[in-house]
């Protein structure tokens, strides 16, 4: 067992605790995978409530960014014709920044204007039994391409260039992660852990003074397991051991075929997403190369030749590694 521990407690992240505080779950589904919450709940909390607000939380996620509904936001400038302005609502503007940033920073690993790529392979709202055809791909790379888009910050508005699908899926869920833990927080809930299809968040501490224990995904079998304390901390993993090879490089428009399991911790799980996503397009020289320039913690699991799967942790998660002794 290797155990990663925050090299600093914020003081401040600790209000609120109570060693007798009761601990209850909520859970539910959404994006096609289940939301979960395990929180101390604070003194006079009303869970249906608070259950409530956390539903109407990613109905507004969902109206905006679902890469399935016709009508989310998302859908509409999906359809709209070329030299539309759309004024996104914040939510969407502030995820949108931060695709954009990620994708630039990753010399366009990460790209959230690949929709109709995505949607060739069969992984969006419509299944395709074969796969594209070369030709296919090649007219939709044309139309692809977060370089193609007009973004006004100040506005708030973005330009349709004509035949561009943007798709969120690698930034959105994490996204309702932090959505989700905000809404706690506006119900007094300082200390919990929030999960979204295996991306999480982890505020404060449970009531016996641990911090939130969470396992990175080790779909490995011979590699030893890490165990990480998410103390105002968030992780998420991309990779292809549980839905396939679903990640499409938005360089070549192919699936990715070499990473198993990329997991990011990062103090937001919407940023902890996407360079999950950019991180696992990349081949291992070129991931780790930009993991160190960003000083990002980083455990990747990586396909050699003869099926050897091969482990790289970055300098920044090294940093955060203890001896298990007496930790959990």
């Amino acid at each position: 067992m290797r155990l990663a521990v925050p090299l600093k407690i914020d003081p401040a992240a600790l209000a609120g605790w109570r060693r007798d505080a009761p601990l209850a779950e909520l859970g539910g589904e959404t994006m096609g995978t289940v939301w979960r919450v395990r929180m101390a709940c604070p003194p006079g909390l009303d869970s249906a409530v608070l259950e409530a607000a956390i539903t109407a939380r990613l109905e507004e996620v969902l109206a905006q960014m679902s890469h399935w509904r016709e009508d989310s936001v998302l859908g509409r400038f999906n359809r709209a014709r070329g030299g539309e302005w759309f004024v996104l609502p914040a939510d969407f503007a502030r995820v949108l920044e931060a695709a954009l940033d990620v994708a630039a920073r990753s010399g366009g690993a990460f790209d959230p204007a690949i929709g109709e790529l995505v949607n060739l392979w069969g992984h969006g709202p419509v299944s395709r039994p074969e796969p594209p055809t070369q030709a296919e791909l090649a007219l939709a790379r044309t139309r692809a391409g977060w370089h193609r888009l007009a973004y006004e910050p100040s506005t708030r508005r973005l330009r349709q260039p004509g035949g561009l699908h943007l798709d969120l899926s690698g930034i959105a869920k994490g996204f309702a992660v932090d959505a989700l833990a905000g809404v706690l927080r506006r119900y007094g809930c300082g200390h919990a852990l929030v999960e979204i299809g295996g991306e999480l968040v982890g505020m404060g501490m449970r009531p016996d003074g641990d911090p939130w224990w969470v396992d990175l995904e080790t779909p490995a079998a011979d590699m030893a397991p890490f165990r990480v304390a998410l103390h105002q901390l968030a992780v998420a993993t991309s990779g292809d051991y549980v839905r396939g090879r679903h990640t499409i490089d938005p360089r070549n428009g192919l699936p990715v075929e070499h990473t198993m399991a990329v997991s990011v911790i990062h103090g937001e799980a919407m940023l902890a997403d996407a360079w999950a996503t950019a991180l696992g397009v990349l081949p291992p020289g070129e991931m780790q190369a930009l993991a160190c320039r960003e000083a990002l913690c980083v455990r990747a699991l990586v396909r050699e030749r003869d099926d050897m799967v091969a482990e790289w942790i970055s300098p920044a998660l090294q940093a955060l590694l203890c001896e298990p002794a007496g930790a959990v």
